[in-house]
């Protein structure tokens, strides 16, 4: 995981305040982490348009003034659209079922109804952003083009963007509306609605045409239909082809472009094989092809389907190309993603909320309040700082809490255990009883292991989820009880957050394990240069294995020194996540790759087979 330099953050600081300065900024964004649904067997990603967000923030392109927060969609707008009937049956047990394809807790069904009526609301709120600015408005989520009038589809509750024109037409604006949906799947839902309205054109590219609804209206809808594993040159063709003279002749007063990821080639679940490069050419022929005449109609994205972890690089790559004069960024990878999400809701959260105290300087930081560094210690303090309300709201305000929940475990306890030689302690159990223990994390600053730097020391660390069982896929690993929760990352971009208040150097870890070693590879680096080279040793000697085979076979001494013939036995090695610029100088001088490269000279192993 690579870390934004400071001066590089410095500058975008000061773009951002230049462009809120110019107060103009190229589109509108609204979001609200009532977004974020996260549910078991789903492949979409929660903070899909969170990342998006923290991207374009930490990359300087956001004016203070571009970002509005959405508001759930009333009932009034919903009946607009969809019948009485739908609405009140949505509310009875198991109605969901259907729509989502597979059954949910009560919980789970509210957080659905909550997360798509935000969104419709969301798109709403874009709109009249649109239709004010008369430019160009993205909501971070919607698309639910599935929704008909009467029943719901393949996820879709509410067809937020039908929603939107309704509204429009309540409201005496009954101009021409293009929906430009390039979504993989049909926009049959959208398609139904508006068959027998002339005023509202629909155009899809897609892989399967699951309804023919146009009604008699002949310019009703443009259905293009591409079965089979297309490629970048058929996909544009198709649009280049097909959407100007669309355009031409409806002349919209009002665009909505569902901005669909899933015909990536990496998507889950799609069949489509469009390139990263192809993805972009398309957004941006859209945009041109929509804004780049002598009329520009207001334009309203939706961020529609994408399935995967990496969902949101497209539509990150797609706006800041919009947002920064046509040069496109490279969005950062997930673990990144992940830090940059995480940094950015903590600079709303204010010291004294951690602390418990009162505000003082810019960190309402005092020095009792930071003890460990030499002054008075605070018993009732995480690391001499954090209360256990502090941490508990940073855990809520981040969404860590609502991801437990979503995997199925509520009443959740946050504990705190401080003055403990070895480190303070905190733990989140889950049920009333607190039998369930999901994170335990034991810490200390650490002044010993790099002389000269204070680091953030992980001296256990305990992420499990008690409920899941080990399959033949995802094996039992050494040492554990229970698989794991899949949220390591998060738990790592909180510590960083943890080094930035403290003005720590970095975080350090000695895991007990091979795997462990392995698992924190992406994040963390192997602070002595020897050690380093010993774990690439390993890692070839691997080669074709699974993590699990691995790790199995350091555990069962079956890997063999070629020099020597002896077992080879693990033993901890420190590694760290640098976080201040002089640790991540020493983890990336060439001193360093040196002394690797030396030290790799001299080791070889080789495995051997099980006995018996």
């Amino acid at each position: 995981m690579s870390l934004l330099h400071p001066l590089a953050r410095a500058f975008r600081r000061g773009r951002r305040r230049l462009l809120g300065l110019a107060g103009r900024h190229p589109a509108d964004f609204v979001y609200s982490r009532h977004y974020q649904l996260d549910l078991p067997g789903r492949v979409n990603d929660p903070l899909r348009g969170e990342r998006i967000l923290s991207f374009l923030d930490a990359a300087g392109l956001l004016a203070k003034n571009a970002v509005h927060e959405a508001h759930p969609a009333s009932f009034r707008h919903l009946r607009r659209v969809h019948t009485d009937d739908y609405l009140e049956a949505l509310h009875r047990p198991g109605a969901l079922t259907q729509i989502v394809g597979f059954g949910l807790s009560d919980l789970q069904s509210e957080r659905v109804l909550e997360a798509q009526r935000f969104m419709a609301g969301g798109t709403l709120l874009a709109t009249a952003l649109a239709l004010h600015s008369k430019g160009i408005a993205v909501n971070l989520g919607g698309g639910f083009h599935h929704a008909f009038a009467a029943k719901g589809e393949r996820f879709c509750v509410f067809n937020d963007a039908a929603v939107a024109i309704a509204d429009l037409h309540a409201r005496g604006i009954a101009g021409p509306v293009l929906v430009v949906d390039l979504d993989l799947h049909d926009g049959d839902g959208t398609r139904s609605i508006f068959a027998e309205d002339p005023t509202v054109h629909v155009f899809s590219i897609h892989n399967l045409t699951t309804s023919d609804e146009r009604g008699r209206n002949a310019v009703a809808a443009t259905v293009v239909e591409l079965p089979g594993e297309v490629g970048d040159e058929e996909y544009l063709e198709a649009l280049r082809t097909r959407l100007p003279p669309v355009v031409e002749s409806f002349r919209p007063e009002l665009v909505f472009y569902l901005a669909g990821c899933d015909p990536a080639r990496d998507d889950r679940i799609g069949n489509w094989k469009i390139s990263d490069a192809g993805m972009l050419e398309r957004d941006r022929f859209v945009l041109s092809c929509i804004r780049s005449g002598l009329r520009k109609p207001p334009l309203v994205v939706l961020l529609a389907g994408g399935y995967g972890p990496n969902a949101w690089r497209y539509s990150a790559r797609f706006f800041s190309s919009l947002l920064n004069h046509g040069k496109t960024l490279e969005p950062p990878d997930q673990e990144e993603s992940t830090l940059l999400r995480y940094r950015r809701i903590a600079r709303e959260i204010s010291p004294h909320e951690l602390t418990g105290g009162q505000t003082g300087d810019d960190w309402g930081l005092t020095e009792e309040d930071l003890g460990m560094l030499g002054g008075l210690q605070r018993p009732n303090r995480l690391l001499g700082f954090y209360t256990r309300d502090g941490l508990e709201m940073v855990m809520e305000r981040t969404g860590f809490l609502d991801r437990l929940r979503s995997r199925g475990f509520d009443e959740l306890a946050v504990e705190t255990e401080v003055g403990n030689p070895a480190g303070d302690t905190l733990r989140v159990f889950a049920g009333r009883d607190k039998r369930e223990l999901l994170l335990e994390n034991r810490l200390r600053i650490d002044r010993q292991q790099a002389p000269g730097m204070a680091l953030l020391r992980i001296e256990w660390l305990l992420l499990q989820n008690p409920r899941a069982r080990f399959t033949p896929e995802r094996q039992r690993l050494p040492g554990q009880q229970h698989p794991g929760l899949g949220l390591l990352a998060d738990v790592i971009a909180l510590l960083i957050l943890a080094c930035d208040r403290l003005q720590l150097d970095g975080i350090l870890f000695v895991p007990a394990h091979y795997h462990t070693a392995c698992q924190g590879r992406k994040s963390l680096r192997v602070l002595v240069p020897e050690d380093e080279a010993l774990l690439r040793a390993l890692e070839k000697t691997f080669a074709g294995l699974s993590l699990s085979e691995a790790s199995h076979a350091v555990a069962e001494g079956r890997v063999v020194d070629a020099h020597t013939g002896q077992p080879f036995a693990w033993k901890p090695m420190p590694m760290v996540f640098p976080v201040s610029d002089r640790l991540r100088e020493r983890m990336q001088g060439e001193e360093y790759e040196r002394r690797v490269a030396e030290a790799a000279t001299q080791l070889a192993f080789r495995l051997a087979p099980r006995s018996g």
